[in-house]
Order: C-alpha cells, then structure tokens, then sequence
C-alpha cells in the first residue's frame, strides 16, 4: 500500500463535493478554514453545484474527481461534505490514471465509499478526517481534532506513532486480544452498501472500522447482520468501533420495544473472538480522530491502544 507524499503549508488543495451539495453559505467559511492551515485552494465546481440533494449529476462529480487526480497543481483532494451519493460515481472514475497520481484524500461518512474504492483498486493510503463545510468551520472543532487531522495530512509517512483518544475519553476493550492487520472501513452504512458490487470491501486479515450515525439500533443490528452474514466478520482479525451518533431506538418512550447498542454487538460481534477495541473517539462526533486507512495498525486489548506500526 502506497502512502501519499505529505501535505506542506503552501500547497494546493482540490476542495470537492463527490456526494452531497453544499449549502452557499458554508463554502466561504470552508474555504477561509483550510486556507488557515496555510494552504492554498482551488474551489471545485461541484461546491457550488446542486442537482437536487447532489452537489451536481453524477457525470459531473466523477469528472472531478478525476481531473482532482490528474492535475499536477493539485496536491491533496479534500471532500468538503459527505451526504449521499460517492456510491453512484464509483463506475466512473478512471482508476487507472488515479493509481499513477496518488495524493492525500480526505473525508468520511459518504465518502467512505472513495476511500473503500481507492484502497482496493488505487492501492494507496486515504484518509477518514472531519470535512471542511462540517466540523471545520463548527466552534466546537477543538485542539484535538485539529492537530490529529493536521498531522495525519503533513507526516504521512510517519512510523510506529499511536492513534490516541482525548485525554478525558478512555477507549473501551470490548474483547480483549491483540491483532495487527490493514486498516479498513469507515461509515457502516456505506460499508454495508459496498457488498454484492464491484467494489465490495475486503476485509480479510484486516482491522475493520464501523462508525454510523442517526440509525435506529435496530438497522445497526441489520446492517451487522448482513456484514457477518456475507463473511465480512469472520474474514477481519479485529474490529474498531468509533461513535454511533444519535443511534437509538425508535420509540424511545417504549424501550422494551429495542435493544441497546451494547446487546447487538454482545449477540454479533462478541462471538467472533476476535480483538475489538470501542468507544474510540471517530466519526461523527467532535472530538473526532483522523484514520489513515490502508495502514498496518495494532490494536490492542489489554493495554487499549492502537499503534500505527508499518
């Protein structure tokens, strides 16, 4: 797996929306966001593109990407938002061309889907950050969420360093055990929707990382299901959980009438055997951690760690 050369203050910055639209007026505050870090910026048509719920059609949003890819001015490519739609351009990117020109790639949620598609087909490392017209220009993006982004994007190279929680937020060893394999993963929702297409997540030998967010408990526990059902669990040596924002039940009035969070992963993932590590600051959450997905990572149970180890 190929890792991105690091981002530098000077550098340019394709902002693009592969998934949802923009609202006009977060795009200057994103844009004021990430020139902060020292960066320069080249504003994609797709941020100021609507075509219903899409930051454009498709034909659009794909060719962005594309271009994004193979114009040696830009050097990193950050997703303004997530949303909906990344699934629906997968067929047409040239991924051939992407491969030969890997840059840092950032985002999460929606864009999970990208980051699923350039890991297995590109072979190059991406990376599961907050976005710029979300936590970027939030008051409550914090200390912490800034410099995990900031370092995961400018060292990316960097060796045997640990992903580490807020220093108020303990991670919580659900199994105990110790793996070491490939990063995968990111929103479950998308990862689930990978399965039974071309670009299906593979999860062999690897760490799997789910997060969601404003899902009953009880499509958690379908969509679970469905990943175990298809092998998907079996095949990982260890899973993390990261938040699950707003996941509830559906009446909440009647909670005989669900199941908690803990009980679904007790009944599906428990059995597995395998280490899993939860409560892990990510996702959709401030403090959020910044993912390099493609990375050989170990996780451990006992000491309740995550150590990027490649």
């Amino acid at each position: 797996m190929r890792i991105p050369k690091s981002l530098k203050k000077g550098d340019t910055i394709g902002l693009i929306s592969a998934s949802g639209a923009t609202p006009k007026e977060a795009l200057p505050k994103a844009v004021e966001a990430v020139e902060k870090l020292g960066f320069k910026v080249v504003i994609g048509e797709t941020c100021r593109e609507r075509y219903g719920y899409l930051a454009g059609k498709d034909v659009l949003r794909a060719k962005e990407v594309n271009d994004m890819f193979h114009d040696p001015a830009i050097d990193g490519i950050f997703c303004i938002r997530g949303g909906y739609g990344a699934t629906k351009i997968l067929p047409l990117l040239d991924y051939e061309m992407i491969s030969e020109n890997p840059k840092v790639f950032t985002g999460y949620s929606d864009v999970t889907a990208l980051h699923i598609a350039f890991n297995q087909k590109c072979d190059f490392v991406t990376y599961h950050t907050p976005m710029p017209s979300t936590e970027f220009i939030k008051p409550e993006m914090d200390e912490y969420s800034w410099s995990s982004f900031i370092k995961s994007v400018t060292n990316t190279e960097q060796k045997n360093y640990f992903l580490e929680n807020p220093s108020k937020q303990q991670m919580t060893t659900f199994v105990d055990g110790e793996a070491t394999g490939q990063l995968v993963g990111g929103n479950l929702s998308l990862v689930v929707a990978s399965l039974g297409t071309p670009y299906e997540i593979d999860t062999k030998d690897k760490i799997l990382f789910l997060e969601d967010i404003d899902e009953y408990e009880r499509s958690i526990d379908r969509m679970l299901t469905q990943l175990k059902l298809a092998g998907k669990l079996n095949d990982a040596v260890g899973i993390i959980l990261g938040a699950w924002t707003n996941c509830g039940p559906q009446n909440p009035n009647h909670p005989e009438e669900s199941l908690l969070l803990q009980t679904i992963f007790e009944e599906i993932l428990a059995p597995l055997n395998i280490p899993i590590l939860m409560d892990v600051a990510c996702g959709h959450c401030l403090p959020t951690m910044s993912l390099p997905l493609g990375r050989i990572i170990t996780i451990n149970g006992e000491l309740k760690t995550i150590e990027v180890v490649e």
